[in-house]
């Protein structure tokens, strides 16, 4: 198990640094495809009537005058060892592991991605245990009594949330619930849980359903495929010949095995949210991760989206090795391999 996690961990690593480089690529590739050139990118960074002087010294400060190759190294740098960043008239030092300083507005990114990742945990995690216990249970439901009035009416729910994007389900609840029938708080109403932990749910609860609505009909139609196969197969029917309990037979045997592909997908689900609901975070004027990584790319600021994007890569790849150590507790096979 040691050298397996050494491995994984490593791997980890390799991934991280290939996910930057490519985002650094992408970063500085695609304008130049377009013609842009450093010093255009370097003027959107002055202000309004950039001199000539101005844009050399932001293309300096922000390394742009160098190579890519050297900015890309120097970036490694930072976060390895931390960074000098020169601020006009002071320089200030970033302790590793240091994502470089906004294009924007000067400020160290580590802190933005602090102050940004509660949010964004609140509302993925409150959304994948919703999904989660619905989107199985409507499944499980579904295939035991399967082609009933229940199950038929489950699975249209299910496909209309799988159809209906994010934006338009989520304008819809505020349009029922907080501005006809004002139940609960609209968007941008978010407050932090440090500063009222009943204001911070009541702002949430719909982000969380609106959020959970779309991943529990997939999870529910899964659910209900992979049950419906594994009811029929022989070591099934065999416990229900010992005479064990329907109950028992369901969770114990039927339901274990029908988990083991569900767990890698809401790994993988919990692994993308927890770098940013882009969608939702839009939706509902949430300060989250994904909301950042909005700003960065619109303003073209570099270390803001390099820092979103390997904080997303890591969440996935850690997601992804906590799911392949719970295999061997849903699936007893798993450990006998």
């Amino acid at each position: 198990m040691f050298a397996y996690l050494i491995r994984r961990l490593i791997g980890a690593v390799i991934m991280l640094v290939i996910v930057s480089v490519v985002v650094f690529g992408i970063f500085f590739g695609i304008p130049k495809l377009v013609g842009q050139t450093n010093d255009q990118l370097a003027a959107s960074f002055v202000g309004k009537a950039p001199t000539a002087e101005a844009i050399a010294q932001t293309k300096h400060r922000l390394n742009l005058d160098k190579p890519i190759w050297v900015q890309y190294g120097k970036w490694v740098q930072s976060v390895v060892a931390g960074q000098d960043f020169n601020n006009g008239p002071s320089k200030e030092h970033c302790s590793a592991p240091c994502f470089g300083y906004s294009f924007k507005n000067n400020q160290a990114v580590l802190p933005q991605l602090e102050d940004r990742a509660p949010a964004t945990l609140s509302l993925a995690a409150g959304a994948a245990i919703i999904w989660l216990l619905s989107g199985v249970a409507t499944g499980v439901l579904s295939a035991l009594k399967r082609g009933s009035i229940w199950d038929r009416a489950a699975m249209v729910i299910a496909l209309a949330g799988v159809s209906l994007p994010i934006y338009f389900t989520g304008l819809l609840s505020m349009q029922i619930f907080s501005y006809k029938l004002d139940m609960l708080p609209g968007g941008g109403s978010y407050v932090p849980f440090s500063q009222d932990p009943a204001t911070w749910f009541r702002s949430l609860v719909l982000p969380w359903i609106t959020l959970a609505f779309l991943y529990a009909a997939t999870y529910a139609r899964l659910t209900r495929a992979g049950m419906l196969e594994t009811l029929g197969e022989d070591y099934i029917r065999t416990a229900r010949a010992k005479g064990l309990a329907e109950r028992t037979v369901i969770a114990k045997h039927a339901l274990r095995s029908t988990l083991t592909p569900i767990l890698t997908i809401f790994g993988m689900d919990l692994g993308l949210l927890l770098g940013g609901a882009v969608l939702t975070e839009h939706t509902f004027g949430i300060p989250g991760l994904g909301q950042l990584s909005i700003d960065g790319i619109t303003g073209n600021d570099l270390p803001v989206v390099l820092g979103v994007t390997l904080v997303a890569a890591l969440f996935i790849v850690v997601a992804n090795l906590v799911v392949d150590l719970l295999y061997a507790v849903i699936d007893p096979r798993v450990r006998l391999g």
